[in-house]
């Protein structure tokens, strides 16, 4: 097979095509993730990683229900539940944590990550202004990691896993 590189600097940059402007209020608003059982995933998502949940959605008729968390004040999340879910919905980079019920009981239900074969998807990143302080944390939660900071090629990060086995890098904007 030959060598093999990545793209270099000049070539991705010729690759990547100006944003129309019929595009310019377009928002990333949202990455879902299935979860199992929503009593290990929400105290996960709001007690050690710091998010809000922003609304929850139930769909009866289908079994599911829908939980969006990101990082906002709980003082701004709106009250009334029409205005709530309209807000939610216009914030940038949220997680959909989709429950389907009665995966909770079951012994055998499990998701796919993404990171083993076949790969495919493979984490959410969290940007914390001290990645050894955030870890230690974690740590004293018992949460379970991939890799520690000091670990690796790669110092400075980390890898975390939530409740369903989903990969989190946590890093600094400023050591990466």
């Amino acid at each position: 097979m030959g060598d093999v590189t990545g793209l270099s600097n000049a070539e991705a940059d010729e690759l990547c095509k100006k944003p129309d402007a019929s595009t310019k209020d377009f928002l990333f608003q949202q990455t879902m993730y299935r979860i199992k059982d929503p009593r290990r995933s929400l105290p996960f998502y709001t007690g050690v990683l710091g998010m809000t949940l922003l609304v929850k959605l139930d769909f009866p008729e289908a079994k599911f229900s829908l939980y969006f968390l990101g990082y906002e004040n709980a003082a701004d999340v709106p009250k009334d539940p029409k205005e709530r879910r309209s807000w939610a919905m216009s914030r940038k980079a949220t997680i959909e944590l989709t429950h389907n019920w009665g995966t909770e009981s079951d012994p055998d239900q499990s998701y796919h990550t993404g990171n083993s074969d076949p790969r495919g998807f493979g984490h959410i990143g969290l940007m914390v202004p001290d990645v050894n302080g955030a870890c230690q944390r974690f740590q004293d939660q018992g949460v379970e990691f991939i890799k520690k900071p000091e670990e690796g090629r790669m110092k400075g990060l980390a890898f975390i896993k939530d409740p369903d086995g989903y990969w989190i890098e946590i890093f600094n904007a400023h050591s990466v």
